[in-house]
């Protein structure tokens, strides 16, 4: 590994803080951590990436840079380490998802090592229209070996992808697609953001209300809104048999929210038998949600899952409305049509939200928010420039833990 370059010194602050100038020419606007801890990416409005290695000794080198995206890079992930060790995608507002792959038999800092590939990405996805992604998601199933990904994109498109071969990365197949809300006006502020459920499963009490084991939770940001939806087994009868897939519905929202939900979280441990998770609000709140999947009252009687489905149609639709149309005002303006009252929708299963904390965050709005390994430790910043960690407490509410600001500040 060759030494940092001389404009990516760390600095060691005397509180705890390690000060990484960047060296980007722009303001950075996405950075990630591998799965162990021990590799450091940021992306820019310059377009680059920059990767960092952790050493034995505790400092920072730059690995390697390169120009990844021609316009602003809005977010970054490292993929799981069981599909690739060193394998890191991204999107820009220029519309494109990227898929880089290390090469580490490369020498470092020549631009080279993640986009070895005739200077491209390992696999490329562009936006269908202008509209550019604005989040995505990624998860993996080391059992099935499949992986999907999930992109939002400006107009309020929300697409799910699968890979069925983690050998071959550019073998990716669109599952579904659906409108999560209203396509924003020209020129209004926007704010969407998609997460995965992190656990391998939907929680025991999902499953024995009929969710699917190999479900798919995905929680979704969407201006004002932030909602939950599944995938339930579909099958198409063709002249050569049946085809099965996914396909995702509405399984419920989160309400209250004043404002643009800016970020969105899932707390893994699916063992506690319902869901937390959690959202950051321009309004200035952190929420906490619950979400569980009650008894179905025929559930015990014998009766077949249409029967038990016309049972809950009217608490369905109450609770959530119709999948792939916007609610309220926003269908009327739209042109949007109920479903008729006596519609059955197979497979779909009854989730109900609800708010268990409203956490103030200074008064200030509120940019991210995320929960810890374990679900009992939750982290949100704001535009106070402070890192607030809330507690869960044994009633399940939540309540501020601590609070990180730096003390001094940066001398460039």
């Amino acid at each position: 590994m060759s030494p940092m370059m001389e404009d990516d010194p760390i600095d060691a602050d005397r509180d705890g803080f390690m000060l990484l100038q960047h060296g980007h020419k722009d303001m950075v606007e996405a950075a990630a951590f591998n799965a162990y801890g021990d590799r450091f990416a940021s992306g820019s409005v310059d377009g680059k990436i920059k990767v960092y290695n952790r050493h034995r000794d505790g400092s920072w080198n730059l690995c390697d840079t390169w120009g990844a995206h021609t316009a602003e890079i809005l977010q970054i992930q490292w993929l799981p380490p069981s599909i690739h060790p060193n394998l890191l995608s991204s999107i820009g507002t220029d519309g494109k998802f990227k898929l880089w792959v290390e090469d580490p038999t490369l020498t470092a800092n020549k631009g080279r090592r993640f986009n070895s590939h005739s200077n491209k990405p390992v696999w490329e996805l562009r936006a269908p229209s202008r509209a550019p992604f604005l989040s995505f998601s990624i998860t993996h199933n080391p059992e099935t070996r499949h992986t999907y990904l999930a992109l939002i994109s400006r107009t309020g498109l929300l697409t799910l992808w699968e890979n069925e071969f983690p050998e071959n990365l550019e073998a990716w197949t669109e599952v579904d697609k659906v409108n999560v809300c209203e396509k924003p006006a020209r020129g209004e502020e926007t704010s969407f953001k998609v997460a995965f459920d992190p656990g391998l499963e939907p929680c025991y009490t999902a499953i024995r209300q009929g969710v699917p084991r190999d479900s798919l939770g995905i929680i979704v940001a969407s201006m004002t809104r932030a909602s939950i939806w599944r995938t339930k087994e579909i099958s198409h009868n063709v002249s050569l048999g049946n085809s099965p897939s996914k396909e995702l519905y509405l399984a419920t929202e989160l309400k209250g929210h004043k404002g643009l939900v800016r970020d969105v979280a899932w707390a893994s441990g699916g063992i506690r038998g319902y869901d937390v998770v959690a959202t950051a609000c321009k309004d200035g709140f952190v929420r906490v949600f619950q979400v569980t999947t009650p008894q179905q009252k025929n559930k015990s009687s014998g009766g077949s899952s249409q029967d038990r489905s016309h049972s809950r149609i009217q608490e369905r639709r109450e609770e959530n409305g119709h999948r792939n149309v916007p609610s309220g005002i926003g269908a009327g303006l739209a042109g949007a049509k109920r479903r008729p009252e006596d519609e059955v929708r197979e497979g779909e299963v009854v989730h109900v939200a609800k708010e268990v904390s409203k956490l103030d965050n200074n008064k200030t709005p509120v940019w991210r928010v995320e929960f810890d390994a374990d679900g009992q430790l939750l982290a949100s910043t704001g535009d106070d420039g402070k890192l607030l960690m809330w507690r869960r407490e044994p009633s399940g509410v939540w309540s501020k833990s601590s609070e990180l600001a730096m003390t001094r500040s940066v001398l460039n």
